[in-house]
């Protein structure tokens, strides 16, 4: 069996859809940050059949949970201090996202005016779908 040591301090980042955590692992940027990090693609899983996991050796404020809770809203973010979960955060669909997704809209002003910030909001709920912020293209997932 696989086993990959416990952190002292960081994050875990649980219940990751199979497959998914090389996605997540550079949408976070982690790929940029100076910490260790454990990527474990299709663990066994009593709930999901096959998950990832992600474990992230740095401190909470390197990560964008925002971006995370866009990407899957079901991951368990296990926050670790001295070997130990010192608390778990359930993710919730964020009400507002920058530079996540880009609008597609040709006439949109984020396609002329190259630095403005690509900002959706959320919509609805429950079918996860935002709109653009200036010109209030759809984009459902």
């Amino acid at each position: 069996m696989l086993n990959i040591s416990g952190l002292n301090e960081g994050i875990v980042l649980d219940h990751i859809e199979a497959g998914k955590s090389l996605d997540i692992y550079y949408h976070l940027g982690l790929d940029k940050l100076e910490c260790q990090v454990a990527i474990i693609k299709n663990a066994r899983s009593s709930k999901m059949g096959r998950k990832d996991i992600i474990k992230i050796e740095c401190k909470l404020d390197k990560v964008d949970l925002q971006i995370l809770g866009y990407i899957d809203h079901n991951i368990t973010v296990n926050i670790i201090q001295d070997n130990k979960i010192v608390e778990k955060k359930t993710l919730k669909l964020p009400q507002k996202i920058t530079n996540v997704i880009k609008c597609k809209n040709p006439r949109c002003i984020t396609s002329i005016e190259q630095e403005l910030p690509h900002v959706f909001y959320l919509a609805d709920e429950q079918t996860e779908t935002y709109r653009c912020l200036y010109c209030e293209e759809k984009y459902g997932k």
